[in-house]
């Protein structure tokens, strides 16, 4: 969190006090960037730089489950579609006859 945002905050809180306050005026300002600072420190919050990084990591992950969701349809097609329409067709349960049989 930007250090200038909390005194700008800070400042404007203080301008808000009533006028029979402004002795305290510098006073308030401190305990206000305090509780400010404590409390915001005490949430979870990243940089919009680091934001902007998760967000692209983010889409570029989505982008492969998509490409990968779409790899797995197709095969899941073509082990679904009949041993003629198969490139090669061969029947994949049938053993190879080779050296081995």
């Amino acid at each position: 969190m930007d250090p200038r945002f909390i005194d700008d905050l800070a400042r404007r809180l203080s301008a808000a006090a009533p006028p029979g306050l402004i002795a305290m005026r510098r006073d308030l300002e401190q305990n206000f960037k305090a509780v400010l600072q404590s409390g915001l420190s005490r949430l979870d919050l990243v940089s919009r730089q680091e934001f902007d990084v998760q967000a692209g990591v983010l889409r570029r992950t989505r982008e492969k489950l998509d490409a990968l969701e779409a790899r797995l349809a197709a095969l899941e097609a073509s082990a679904r579609a009949p041993v003629s329409a198969r490139p090669g067709g061969q029947d994949d349960s049938t053993p190879a006859s080779g050296p081995g049989s």
